[in-house]
C-alpha cells in the first residue's frame, strides 16, 4: 500500500496522520529508545548535513600512525600537588605530548594487558610505569595503530585495525536520504499519539525528537519511510493495518563498537522513541578487521541502498502467501505441527491460545503461527530463548513466501 492508498485514514484535524494499531504483533524494540535516553544535547543533530559536518571536522583533526610499542611513552608530572596524581600524558614520535581520552586509555591498558578499571584508581605516576612496562614486555605484537589529534589520543588499536570512518557512514546514508528531514523519502521518524492512535510522519524534528546522534566515539542514524505505509491486513475495527520501513546504522571509528546495519518494518514510534509492532528485523554486523573498509564499500553500502530502493510488492506478496499457506485443519494437527518444530506441549498450547485471542480464529495458516509465536516470545524473559522463538517465526514466513 502506498501513501495515496492510506488517505482514507487521514483526518482534517491532522491531514498527515494515519491510524495505526495491532501493536501486540511483532516486537517492541528499545534499540532507538536507549540511544534517545543516553544522548545529551550536544550529541543530537537536526539534519544529516549537521551530523556530517561534525564527524568530518573530527576526522580532519586526526592522524593515523602505525608505530612501534616502544615509541609510545606514558608519563605523569612529578607529584607536587594532589591534582598532579591525576594527570597523564602520552609521548608520541615527533615530540607530540597529548592526553589520552577515557576511551583510548582503556584501549591502551588492554593492549598492555593491564586492568584499566584498577589503574584508574592509582596515582598516574604508577599508572605510567605499569602501562609502559606492559607495552614493551607483555605484547606479542610489536606495533600499534594510533588515532590522535594535536591534543588527544582518541584511539589505540592493533596494527591491522580496519577503520571505517563515521563520515563515510553518514555519506552513505546521505546518498539515499539527503538531509534526513524529508527532502528524500527516508527521514527522521514522526511520532505516535497514544490518545488518538494516530501516527504523524510530519512531526517537527527537534533536539528531543531527532534520531541522528554522534559523540566522540560513535555515530548512530535511525531513519524511516513513514510517509509510505504498507497495508498488511486489517485492524479490529476494519481499518488497514499499516506498517512502514525503517533502518538504523551505527559505527565507531575509534573502535568502541562494530559497524551494524539493521532493517525492519514497524507500526509506530512513540515520543520516547520505542519501536512498536516491529516485524522482519534483520541485522548485519561488520567488525573493524583488516579488510573492513573494503567490505563496507562492497557489502554494507549496497545492502543499505538495496533496502532503501526496494519495493513493497515483495512484502505484500509474502504476507498474502503466508495467510494462504494452510498448515493445519484442526487443533490436533496444529499441536502436532508445532511439536514437530520442537515446541513443548505447553508452549504449543500457549501459541494456539494467543492466536485464538488476538486473531479471533484458530491457528491454521503460516501467518497465524508466525504471529502467535512472535506474541508468545514477547513474554519470554531469557534473551536466548526469546530470540530463538522470533527466529522460528521468521523461518515460517520465509518458507511460506
Amino acid at each position: 500500500m502506498n501513501a495515496v492508498a492510506a488517505q482514507s485514514t487521514l483526518t482534517p484535524e491532522n491531514p498527515t496522520s494515519y491510524a495505526v494499531g495491532n501493536f501486540h504483533k511483532g516486537e517492541v524494540r528499545s534499540d532507538l529508545s536507549k540511544q534517545w535516553i543516553a544522548r545529551p544535547a550536544d550529541q543530537r543533530f537536526l539534519s544529516l548535513s549537521d551530523l556530517h559536518a561534525s564527524v568530518s571536522a573530527r576526522a580532519e583533526r586526526t592522524e593515523e600512525h602505525r608505530i612501534m610499542n616502544k615509541e609510545v611513552e606514558f608519563f605523569a608530572p612529578d607529584p607536587k600537588t594532589k591534582d598532579d596524581t591525576n594527570k597523564l600524558f602520552v609521548g608520541l614520535p615527533g615530540g607530540n605530548e597529548i592526553a589520552p581520552t577515557h576511551w583510548s586509555f582503556g584501549q591502551v591498558a588492554s593492549l598492555a594487558q593491564a586492568p584499566a578499571g584498577y589503574l584508574r584508581k592509582l596515582p598516574t605516576q604508577i599508572v605510567a610505569d605499569a602501562v609502559n612496562w606492559g607495552l614493551r614486555y607483555n605484547r606479542g605484537v610489536e606495533r600499534i595503530k594510533t588515532y590522535s589529534t594535536g591534543d588527544e589520543l582518541l584511539a589505540a588499536t592493533g596494527p591491522d585495525y580496519g577503520r571505517i570512518f563515521d563520515r563515510e557512514v553518514v555519506e552513505a546514508v546521505q546518498q539515499i536520504a539527503g538531509n534526513g528531514t524529508g527532502d528524500f523519502r527516508w527521514k527522521v521518524p514522526g511520532v505516535l499519539d497514544w490518545q488518538t492512535g494516530r501516527y504523524d510522519p510530519e512531526h517537527p524534528v527537534t533536539k528531543d525528537t531527532t534520531t541522528l546522534y554522534a559523540s566522540d566515539r560513535d555515530v548512530f542514524i535511525f531513519l524511516v519511510d513513514d510517509r509510505n505505509p504498507i497495508e498488511v491486513g486489517k485492524l479490529p475495527n476494519g481499518d488497514p493495518d499499516l506498517i512502514f520501513r525503517g533502518f538504523y546504522i551505527t559505527n565507531s571509528e575509534v573502535g568502541a563498537g562494530a559497524l551494524k546495519l539493521a532493517a525492519f518494518y514497524l507500526r509506530g514510534i512513540c515520543c520516547n522513541r520505542l519501536m512498536w509492532g516491529v516485524e522482519g528485523f534483520e541485522e548485519i554486523s561488520m567488525r573493524h578487521s583488516k579488510y573492513a573498509p573494503s567490505r563496507f564499500v562492497e557489502e554494507a553500502r549496497p545492502a543499505l541502498a538495496g533496502f532503501a530502493e526496494g519495493s513493497a510488492t515483495r512484502l505484500r506478496e509474502g504476507v498474502e502467501k503466508a495467510k494462504a499457506a494452510k498448515i493445519a485443519a484442526s487443533d490436533e494437527e496444529a499441536l502436532e505441527w508445532l511439536s514437530s518444530r520442537k515446541f513443548s506441549r505447553s508452549r504449543a498450547t500457549a501459541i494456539m491460545e494467543t492466536v485464538e485471542k488476538e486473531e479471533g480464529r484458530p491457528a491454521r495458516t503460516a501467518w497465524d503461527f508466525a504471529q502467535g509465536i512472535s506474541a508468545v516470545a514477547r513474554d519470554i524473559p531469557h534473551t536466548d530463548e526469546r530470540v530463538s522463538f522470533e527466529n522460528e517465526a521468521r523461518k515460517i514466513l520465509d518458507r511460506a513466501a
